[in-house]
């Protein structure tokens, strides 16, 4: 048998259920690379939760970070917010903010605690900020980026890593807790 005689013999042989058989392990080859990056991507969060918001504020840079970063100063803030005034942040906490990196905070009575993950004077504050009543372990990423815009500031906002279904409450709480007493505050 010659090699031609062969292939043509091998080619007019190949029973339907073969053919059939072989497109059914190709088919099932071919998709296995979709099955692993299917498998890859389950515990990514395409739909999590953040707040991003940009208030402004009649002041300077450097005022508007030292209210923020000084206890003193964010105690009186906090008397002007709307969960100190309706009594609903619990605890008898003093207000505690740290000034080095690293450094814990404590405030609105202890209902809020956490630790700066990085300072940068009158620039940027980020940090793992939780409420007391979240999970055990449970942080968040905060982050205030202060940009001067003629005679006032605008602070760059961003929150995420939250437990789910917290979003609304906790963007509502920025705005009633910090940016209008915060307004409050500088133009006293």
């Amino acid at each position: 048998m010659n090699g031609r005689n062969w292939l043509a013999m091998t080619t007019d042989s190949a029973t339907r259920r073969q053919v059939v058989a072989g497109a059914v392990a190709f088919a099932g080859f071919a998709a296995a690379p979709i099955r692993i990056v299917a498998a890859a991507e389950e515990g990514i969060s395409h739909t999590a939760e953040s707040i991003h918001q940009e208030p402004v504020f009649p002041a300077p840079q450097g005022r508007v970070y030292e209210a923020l970063t000084d206890a003193g100063q964010f105690g009186k803030i906090e008397k002007l917010s709307a969960a100190m005034q309706s009594g609903v942040a619990p605890g008898k906490r003093p207000t505690e903010i740290s000034r080095q990196v690293g450094g814990a905070f404590t405030l609105f009575g202890g209902h809020i605690v956490g630790r700066h993950i990085e300072l940068v004077p009158h620039k940027r504050i980020v940090q793992a900020w939780r409420v007391v009543d979240w999970n055990p372990g449970v942080y968040s990423i905060v982050k205030f980026e202060l940009t001067e815009q003629d005679s006032s500031t605008r602070i760059t906002f961003d929150h995420a890593g939250f437990p789910e279904g917290k979003a609304q409450h906790l963007a509502e709480g920025w705005t009633a807790n910090y940016w209008e007493p915060l307004r409050k505050y500088l133009a006293s």
